[in-house]
């Protein structure tokens, strides 16, 4: 399964940036045409991001270009430019209902076909950021096959729910970030926690990643390089939990192999719930 812990902003109109994020090795970086990229520069930053799509350097990162709405001058372009420069995921921003992912999906097929690209191989993503987003979380995430991950955009949502951002546990995110996961696992893809814009904090980063390792996110939209190796270190088992993972596997393949139809550790019975959580614990220690 690909880890999808980080996925890191690169503003498409920006020339350094977007030829050495790579260098900071996030999961997955995405080249930003929306939010990030002025009116002005819109048709220069697409040009920029088509060929970074193409680096040989991103070749083991995942790609993932954000376009803007379809509904703007800019989405059709941007989704154009992305299919056609290698992309391999779609982010589409401020999704409000699932009619969004199938318009969007009609697009992305047709884009397939028209630059030779196997139909099917754009995943796509759905940014939510709205209350209405939030109702629709479930019928979002189960609109396409193409569907991988859905994420919860932090600061449009809190405006149009009419309040800010407090710190500490937050407790305005909560019903969004429990929505939006659950709709998540209930469809069977991943699910990213909100971007933290205060660069220069790490405590309050490190909390907040805390909370979204907790409630189960497989991961974080990330605004600055700095933060991807804060994240990763935050998502890696500490030594007692690998050590207490490797021992449950350990185990249930005695068990498997002595033909035993219950495993027992130290005296207790190992369920399987237990035995597929070592299994996660041991999987995200790989990719540390």
């Amino acid at each position: 399964m690909k880890a999808r812990r980080s996925m890191l902003f690169v503003p498409g109109d920006n020339p350094a940036m977007l030829s050495t994020a790579f260098v900071y090795k996030p999961d997955s970086v995405m080249f930003d045409l929306e939010d990030a990229v002025s009116p002005r520069e819109k048709d220069s930053a697409r040009l920029l991001v088509f060929h970074a799509l193409q680096l040989p350097a991103y070749r083991e990162i995942e790609k993932v270009v954000r376009i803007n709405e379809l509904d703007t001058d800019f989405g059709l372009k941007d989704l154009e430019a992305a299919i056609h420069g290698g992309t391999d995921v779609v982010r589409l921003p401020k999704t409000e209902n699932a009619d969004a992912i199938l318009e969007l999906e009609v697009h992305v097929e047709r884009l397939e076909k028209e630059c030779g690209r196997p139909v099917g191989q754009t995943k796509l993503i759905a940014a939510i950021e709205s209350a209405s987003g939030v109702v629709n979380a479930v019928e979002i995430a189960r609109a396409s096959p193409r569907m991988i991950a859905i994420a919860i955009a932090g600061f449009d949502y809190l405006v149009d729910m009419q309040t800010e951002r407090s710190g500490g546990s937050e407790p305005e995110l909560f019903y969004a970030r429990a929505a939006i996961l659950h709709a998540a696992r209930a469809a069977g893809i991943d699910a990213f926690d909100v971007a933290y814009g205060k660069v220069d904090d790490d405590e309050g980063f490190l909390r907040e990643v805390q909370i979204a390792r907790q409630l189960g996110f497989n991961g974080k939209s990330l605004i600055h390089p700095r933060q991807v190796d804060l994240l990763h270190r935050a998502y890696a088992p500490t030594n007692v939990e690998l050590q207490r993972a490797k021992q449950i596997l350990a185990a249930a393949e005695a068990a498997r192999r002595n033909g035993l139809g219950v495993v027992s550790l130290d005296g207790k019975m190992i369920d399987p719930p237990v035995i597929k959580e070592a299994e996660m614990v041991l999987s995200r220690a790989q990719v540390a």
